[in-house]
C-alpha cells in the first residue's frame, strides 16, 4: 500500500493562542479534513481536547494573502499538547520550534527559573509569572529568538519573546492547576490572609485577575509586589549574586564535603557561604551592598528546596539550607556525580568537582609494531604484526596495578596517581574484559586483521593506534611499511618500483608509484582500488604488476565487453611473454575445458556477465591475481558480478575505475569490500557513519574520517595535476547555448503540463516512473522535435540545438578537427547521422550498444588512421569507457547525462595519455528549460565526487512536485524562433 506524503501542518500566533492550519497540494486544508490531518501528525490529542475552528490570515508565498481554516488553542492548551510530544520528520519547522518554546518554559518551571509577579495598573491587579535573566535560558531564548520561522508570526503583531512569555506564563497556571496546589495560609479571615489567598488564587487562574475590596486588601497586595520584585531582583543577579556549591575529598574513610555559597557576580573571589547569609555576618552584608539580607535567605531557602527535591543525594539539605553544608559518603558522592551536576546546574546552584572528578572514559589502546623478521621483504603470509593492547584514561596509560583498582572499585570513585577520578564502574569492568579478550585473541596480527581492527576502532570511537617500526629489520624498517599504511599512503609518500625485467615500455613516475603501491598491499595480502582518472594509463600499470607476479598461479581480468580488446592488445604490447586467453562468447570453455584452458594461460580476460555465469567453475581456480577493471560495475553489492567476485579466490583483487563514485558514497563501499571484504565493516554502518553525513550535510569530519579509512587502499590521481602528465594538453570546457524553436516550445509546455497536472495524483514507484519519463521527453524535445515525436518527420529547421550543432560542425570543419559526439539516445544518434549524411555526403559512424566487436574496432581504428569521416557518434553508455580515440581534438556533448562523472568517462576517451593537442568539450544546452537546471545541479554533484575521491537520475525522482516545476519550467521568454 502506497503511503501518501504527510500534510504540511503549521502554526501561525494568534492574539488567542495558537493556530494550527495545514497546507497540502498548493492549498490550505478544509475544516474536516485539517482535523484528520493534524490527529495524524500530533496524535489523538485533537480527539480528546476541545480546539475552536477559526480563520486566520496568513501570507503565503504566490498569494496576497491566505484565508485558512485553523484550529486555535490557548497557550494553557499548547502546553498540555506540547508536554508530552516529540517532533518527527513530519513536523513543519513552525511546529518545531512551538515545541521548542514550550519545552523551555516547562523545563525553566521545573528548575525554579519562573517566578510569580503582581502588578497594578492602577485600576486592577494582575497575578501572573515571568522568566527570569539567566544565564542557562537566555542561550535557548536568543536561538528560539533568532530561528522562529517567518509563518509563526504572520497574523499577529505579538513578537516571538511574546509568544514564549505566554506559554512561560501557562506553563506554570498548568502546573498549578494539576497538582491542586494551596498556599499554607492560616485559616483567617482577617484581610491579610485573605488577600494574599486572592493572589494565589490568580496566579493559577486563567486570567489571572486579583481583585482588592478594601484598602487593606491593597496595602497587603503592595507589600507583596515589593517582595515578589525583590526576590526576582536577587534571583536575577541584580544584587548581583548567584550560589555554587563545591565539591571537597577528605581522607579516605572519612566523608567528603558539600558547601554551598553565595557569591558575586561582579567579583567571584567575593562569597560567603549560605550559613553566613542566615547568621547576618558583616561579610554577607558587605557581599549585598547594605540592602536587606531577607529576599537572600528566603531565595536560598526556595533553592535548597529544590535542589533537596531534585537531586538524587541531596535530601538532607532541606534541612540543612541555614548551614548550607552536607557531609556525603562515597555512595552519596557517585550518585551526586552521575545524575546531579546537571540538574544543580539547571536549579542554579552549579556544583565545582575537583578535576579528576569530571567523568573519565576508558579507552582501549594499541601500540603496533612489526615481529622480527617478519618485514615487507619476507616470504608472502608470514608478515606479521605485534600488538600491545592497554587502557587509557585521557591522555595517561593504565599501570597493571591501577586496572586493578578499578576493578575492584565499587564506588566508581578511585584514587588514582594522588587524586580522586571518577569512572563507570560496569564501563570499567567492560574495558577490562575487552582487553583480557583483545590480549589473548589479537596479540599477534596480520596487516589485513590490523587493518579491520582500527577499521572497528574508528566505528567505535575508542581505540587508538600508535605504530612503531623501530624494531623492524633492514627493507620493513627502510619502508616504515606499518606507519605508511595506518597513514594511508598518500601519493607523494609512496616510492617508486621498477618495470619488471620482460615488460615491454616505460612507465611514468606517477605510474612507477601506483606499481609500487599495489606491490606494497600485495605483500601484506591486501587489495586496492586503483582510482587514477581515465587516460592516466591503469591498464599498463597493472600489466607490470602482473608481470611481476607472473608464476605457478594465472591472472583473472575481468572488465566489460567494450575493453576486452583494448586489454588484449595492451598484453601484447606490454607484457608479449604472457599466454593471454580470452574467455567470453557462446563457443568459449567451460566446465573442466575451462579449468584446462586456465592452467596453460598466464592472463585470462574475461567479462563481468561470463563471471557471474562461469562462476561455479572460475571459484574453484587459484588466482594469483584478480583485477576487476571498470570497477564501476560491482559498485552495487546486490549485483551477481559483485557477489561473483566475492566468490573468487585470490591472493589479491585489485580494481580499476576512474570513478570510484558515480551515484553515491556506499558505491566506494562496495568496490572496496569487493577488494578486501569485511575491511571497511558493514555497508549500513558505511552509510549511516560517513555517506549520509558527507552527501546530506556536507559534515567536514565525516569527509576526513572516511578518507582515513578508505586511504590505505583507494590511490586517486587526476589529469589536472599537471605534476603528474606534465605533457597532456589542456581540457577546456565550455556550454554552447541554444534556443527552442516555437515548435520545441510549444511541445515542451503541453508536455510539462500534462506532467504537473498528473504529478500529485501519483504516489511512490508510479510517481518516480512518471517524473523519469516526463524527464526523458522533455529532453528528447531539446533534442530535437522528431526524436520526441518518432515519426521520421523531417528534420532540418525545427531544432534550436541542432542548428547550434551544425555551427560547432562548420567550425571544427574548417580548422581541419575530428570530434566525438555524444549522444545518450539511440535514436538521437541515428537523426544526427541522417542528418550529417545529407550535410557531408556521406554517414559518419554510429558506435552503439548493438555493434559488433569487430565492427567496433574497425570503427576505432578508423577514426583514429583518419580513414573516415572528421566526425565519429558515439552512444554515451556504450562507448564512454574503454576506447582510445585520441585523434579527436573535440568532444560534443550532444544531451546531457545526469551524472557529471558519466560525461566526464565519455570526455576521456579523448582527454588521455597520447593526445597532442588541446581538448575542447562543447556541452549543448538549451536556454531556459530543464537543461540550464540541471547543467548548475551537476556542478555541484561533481564537486562532491571531486572530494570524496557523484549522480544517477534517482535523485531527481525524489523531489517535490514544486521542485520539479521550478526545475522544468520553461522561461517565459523562450520560443521564439530566431
Amino acid at each position: 500500500m502506497q503511503r501518501r506524503l504527510p500534510v504540511s501542518l503549521q502554526v501561525t500566533w494568534t492574539e488567542d493562542g495558537a493556530a494550527f492550519w495545514g497546507w497540502e497540494h498548493g492549498r490550505a486544508l478544509p475544516g474536516d479534513q485539517l482535523r484528520r490531518a493534524a490527529g495524524g501528525v500530533l496524535g489523538s490529542w485533537w480527539a480528546t481536547r476541545e480546539a475552536d475552528l477559526e480563520s486566520v490570515v496568513v501570507p503565503v508565498p504566490d498569494h496576497d494573502v491566505l484565508h485558512a481554516t485553523a484550529l486555535v488553542a490557548s497557550p494553557r492548551l499548547v502546553v498540555d499538547l506540547m508536554a508530552d510530544r516529540y517532533p518527527t520528520q513530519a513536523w513543519s519547522p513552525s511546529l518545531r520550534w512551538l515545541h521548542g518554546a514550550a519545552s523551555l518554559c516547562i523545563d525553566a518551571a521545573v528548575t525554579g527559573l519562573i517566578l510569580p509577579t503582581l502588578e497594578t495598573t492602577g485600576l486592577r491587579w494582575h497575578a501572573g509569572w515571568e522568566l527570569i535573566d539567566h544565564a542557562s535560558l537566555d542561550i535557548r531564548i536568543d536561538r528560539l529568538l533568532e530561528t522562529v520561522p517567518p509563518v509563526v508570526l504572520a497574523a499577529s503583531s505579538a513578537d516571538a519573546r511574546a509568544i514564549i512569555d505566554r506559554l512561560a506564563d501557562a506553563s506554570c497556571r498548568r502546573a498549578l492547576s494539576a497538582s491542586q496546589w494551596k498556599p499554607p495560609l492560616p485559616r483567617s479571615r482577617s484581610a491579610h490572609v485573605v488577600a494574599a489567598r486572592r493572589v494565589a488564587t490568580g496566579l493559577g487562574d486563567e486570567g489571572g485577575v486579583v481583585v482588592g475590596e478594601n484598602e487593606r486588601h491593597e496595602s497587603t497586595f503592595a507589600v507583596l509586589s515589593a517582595a515578589m520584585s525583590e526576590v526576582r531582583a536577587m534571583a536575577e543577579g541584580s544584587t548581583p549574586l548567584a550560589s555554587r556549591g563545591r565539591l571537597e575529598p577528605r581522607e579516605p574513610g572519612e566523608p567528603w564535603l558539600l558547601q554551598f555559597e553565595v557569591v558575586s557576580q561582579d567579583d567571584p573571589t567575593q562569597a560567603v557561604g549560605w550559613h553566613e547569609v542566615f547568621d547576618g555576618t558583616a561579610a554577607a552584608k558587605a557581599l549585598v551592598e547594605g540592602r536587606s539580607l531577607s529576599p537572600v535567605r528566603r531565595y536560598l531557602r526556595d533553592l535548597s528546596g529544590r535542589l533537596a527535591a531534585l537531586v538524587p543525594g541531596l535530601d538532607r539539605l532541606d534541612d540543612d539550607g541555614p548551614t548550607g553544608e552536607i557531609e556525603l559518603d562515597l555512595d552519596e558522592v557517585a550518585l551526586l556525580l552521575v545524575d546531579g551536576l546537571d540538574l544543580c546546574e539547571r536549579a542554579g546552584a552549579p556544583i565545582l568537582v575537583p578535576k579528576g572528578l569530571v567523568r573519565r572514559r576508558l579507552r582501549l589502546t594499541a601500540k603496533a609494531t612489526p615481529t622480527e623478521g617478519g618485514g615487507v621483504s619476507a616470504d608472502l603470509g608470514t608478515t606479521m604484526v605485534d600488538v600491545d593492547w592497554g587502557l587509557a584514561m585521557g591522555d595517561e596509560a593504565l599501570t597493571e596495578q591501577e586496572l586493578k583498582a578499578l576493578a575492584d572499585a565499587q564506588s566508581g570513585l578511585v584514587q588514582l596517581r594522588g587524586e580522586w577520578v571518577r569512572v563507570d564502574t560496569a564501563e570499567a569492568r567492560g574495558a577490562l574484559q575487552d582487553l583480557t579478550d583483545k590480549r589473548s585473541t589479537q596479540s599477534q596480527v596480520s596487516p589485513a586483521e590490523l587493518l579491520k581492527a582500527a577499521a572497528a576502532a574508528l566505528a567505535a570511537g575508542e581505540v587508538e593506534f600508535e605504530t612503531d617500526d623501530a624494531t623492524t629489520n633492514d627493507h620493513a624498517s627502510a619502508d616504515s611499511w606499518l606507519t605508511e599504511l595506518m597513514a594511508g599512503l598518500p601519493d607523494d609518500e609512496l616510492r617508486e618500483a621498477f618495470e619488471p625485467g620482460l615488460f615491454e615500455g616505460e612507465l611514468r613516475p606517477y605510474q612507477r608509484r601506483a606499481l609500487g603501491w599495489m606491490q606494497f598491499l600485495g605483500r601484506l595480502g591486501l587489495g586496492g582500488c586503483l582510482a587514477d582518472d581515465m587516460g592516466l594509463g591503469k591498464t599498463p600499470t597493472t600489466l607490470a604488476h602482473i608481470q611481476g607476479r607472473a608464476g605457478v598461479r594465472p591472472t583473472l581480468v575481468l572488465c566489460p565487453l567494450s575493453v576486452v580488446h583494448n586489454w588484449e592488445a595492451e598484453a601484447i604490447r606490454f607484457t608479449p611473454t604472457l599466454r593471454v586467453t580470452v574467455v567470453h562468447g557462446p563457443s568459449r570453455p567451460t566446465g573442466e575445458k575451462l579449468v584446462d584452458v586456465v592452467a596453460e594461460s598466464d592472463l585470462v580476460i574475461s567479462t563481468y556477465g561470463t563471471a557471474t555465469r562461469d562462476v561455479d567453475t572460475l571459484r574453484m581456480i587459484d588466482w594469483e591475481l584478480v583485477v576487476c577493471d571498470e570497477a564501476q560495475a560491482i559498485k552495487n553489492h546486490h549485483t551477481n558480478a559483485a557477489q561473483a567476485v566475492r566468490e573468487l579466490n585470490a591472493e589479491q583483487v585489485i580494481a580499476l575505475t576512474g570513478t570510484p563514485v558515480e551515484n553515491r558514497l556506499a558505491e566506494l563501499w562496495a568496490i572496496l569490500d569487493a577488494v578486501n571484504p569485511g575491511m571497511l565493516g558493514g555497508v549500513t554502518w558505511f552509510r549511516d557513519r560517513f555517506a549520509t553525513p558527507i552527501e546530506q550535510r556536507g559534515d567536514e569530519q565525516a569527509l576526513e574520517g572516511m578518507r582515513r579509512l578508505t586511504g590505505p587502499f583507494v590511490l586517486r590521481r587526476t589529469k589536472a595535476d599537471k605534476s603528474l602528465v606534465p605533457d597532456l594538453p589542456d581540457k577546456i570546457e565550455q556550454v554552447a547555448w541554444a534556443n527552442l524553436t516555437s515548435e520545441q516550445a510549444g511541445l515542451y509546455r503541453a508536455v510539462l503540463d500534462d506532467f504537473l497536472a498528473e504529478a500529485d495524483e501519483e504516489e511512490g514507484m508510479k510517481r518516480r516512473g512518471l517524473v523519469l519519463a516526463t524527464l526523458t521527453r522533455l529532453k528528447q524535445i531539446c533534442n530535437h522535435p522528431a526524436h520526441f515525436l518518432a515519426d521520421g518527420s523531417t528534420i532540418a529547421g525545427r531544432s534550436g540545438k541542432l542548428d547550434r550543432f551544425d555551427e560547432l560542425v562548420d567550425e571544427l570543419l574548417d580548422a581541419g578537427e575530428r570530434a566525438l559526439v555524444f549522444t545518450q539516445y539511440k535514436g538521437m544518434g541515428d537523426i544526427l547521422a541522417e542528418h550529417l549524411a545529407d550535410r557531408l555526403g556521406d554517414r559518419p559512424a554510429f558506435l552503439h550498444g548493438g555493434v559488433s566487436r569487430g565492427r567496433r574496432e574497425q570503427m576505432i581504428e578508423d577514426f583514429q588512421s583518419g580513414a573516415s569521416l572528421p566526425l565519429q557518434l558515439v552512444s554515451l553508455k556504450a562507448g564512454g569507457t574503454g576506447l582510445n580515440l585520441t585523434a579527436a581534438s573535440r568532444v560534443i556533448h550532444y544531451d546531457r547525462w545526469w551524472n557529471p562523472a558519466v560525461e566526464d568517462q565519455a570526455t576521456d576517451r579523448a582527454w588521455r595519455i597520447g593526445q597532442q593537442r588541446t581538448v575542447f568539450v562543447h556541452k549543448l544546452v538549451c536556454q531556459g528549460t530543464l537543461e540550464e537546471r540541471i547543467d548548475e545541479l551537476l556542478s555541484e554533484k561533481k564537486a562532491l565526487a571531486d572530494r570524496a575521491v557523484g549522480s544517477g537520475e534517482n535523485w531527481l525522482t525524489e523531489m517535490s512536485t514544486d521542485e520539479l516545476r521550478d526545475l522544468m519550467s520553461l522561461d517565459p521568454r523562450v520560443g521564439a524562433d530566431s
